[in-house]
């Protein structure tokens, strides 16, 4: 059975312990929980995409305590450097160029020429980075395509009895995961809005290309440069239709500022309007509306429109994809 722990320093060595023997350890960082496994081990990495019954070409982002760190693995240039001084730790990725002396498996990488890392901006993550001293890979902390969880019982409804241990370090505060910027080429293309806004990024580095539609490999299967590009994510088990003006006796309504009447049941991500509280109650929104909305015998989530700028940009893509057709 997985075991939930304090995120305490007896908990941080028990899940440091852990790691370094191969298992799965999930853990909060600023952002969602994510899954860990020591990134230099084959094993360990495959662990991950059985325990999410995730595809093996969808790549998972390497976790480090510092730039330093990662500068170990990728080639961390001066626009890579600049970025990092302004927002590691934090919740920004970076697609870099994959040193031919990596310890990071290939499978993390999805076989690629590059790797996508991080330095993550929670107190938990970084004492977990340090004490066990290897780069962590780790994708978020539940089934693949599923809503992402952003507190300790999330990672359990979905994971339990599939990984070792959750450390319990209580909500995430951003609640939506990174932003993911690819510096292969020039300019930066944007791969994934998430918790650090475009327009900051962009007052740093100038102008940053929006991403491209995801292209096919000869095999029919996505190539995908970064986590969290499959069409199809982010998705609880009823619909989501988005816009939503009004919504029926028979919708769950996904607010955002006043709601309109007539909704079967309705969670309200910010009556303020405020974005930064929306991205951190979207994902606990979601699974609310999905269970409640299920057992109520409701038939879709009606998600409001939200300002497509700022932290709106990652909130839309989110909704976007969990309204994507499955399969």
């Amino acid at each position: 059975m997985t075991r939930q722990v304090a995120a305490d320093d007896a908990g941080i060595a028990e899940a440091a312990r852990l790691l370094r023997a191969g298992a799965l350890v999930a853990f909060p960082t600023e952002t969602v929980y994510g899954l860990g496994a020591d990134a230099t081990s084959e094993a360990a990495v495959e662990a991950i995409f059985r325990a999410k019954g995730r595809p093996h070409f969808n790549p998972l982002i390497c976790h480090y305590c510092s730039a330093d760190e990662a500068g170990e693995d990728v080639v961390l240039g001066g626009l890579a450097r600049r970025l990092a001084e302004h927002f590691w730790p934090g919740p920004l990725t970076l697609v870099l160029a994959r040193r031919p002396a990596s310890r990071i498996r290939q499978l993390a990488g999805a076989g690629l020429s590059t790797l996508a890392v991080r330095v993550p901006a929670h107190p938990v993550s970084l004492a977990l980075l340090r004490a066990v001293a290897l780069p962590i890979a780790a994708p978020s902390a539940n089934r693949s395509g599923q809503v992402s969880p952003t507190t300790a019982q999330h990672v359990l409804d979905g994971l339990s009895g599939r990984i070792a241990l959750v450390l319990d370090g209580g909500p995430t505060e951003v609640g939506l995961e990174s932003t993911v910027l690819d510096l292969t080429g020039e300019p930066a293309v944007l791969l994934r809005p998430g918790g650090v806004p475009l327009e900051a990024i962009e007052a740093v580095i100038g102008s940053v290309r929006r991403p491209l539609p995801i292209g096919l490999a000869g095999n029919g299967r996505p190539t995908l440069q970064s986590p969290g590009l499959l069409v199809s994510h982010y998705a609880p088990e009823l619909p989501v239709r988005l816009d939503a003006r009004m919504a029926g006796a028979d919708e769950a309504l996904l607010a955002f500022g006043p709601a309109p009447p007539g909704a079967g049941l309705v969670f309200q991500l910010s009556g303020r309007r405020d974005l930064g509280e929306a991205a951190s109650r979207l994902f606990g929104g979601l699974r609310t509306l999905d269970a409640e909305g299920r057992r109520l015998g409701l038939r879709r989530i009606a998600a409001m429109t939200v300002p497509e700028h700022g932290l709106g940009l990652a909130i839309n893509d989110r909704l976007r994809r969990a309204a994507a057709p499955r399969g």
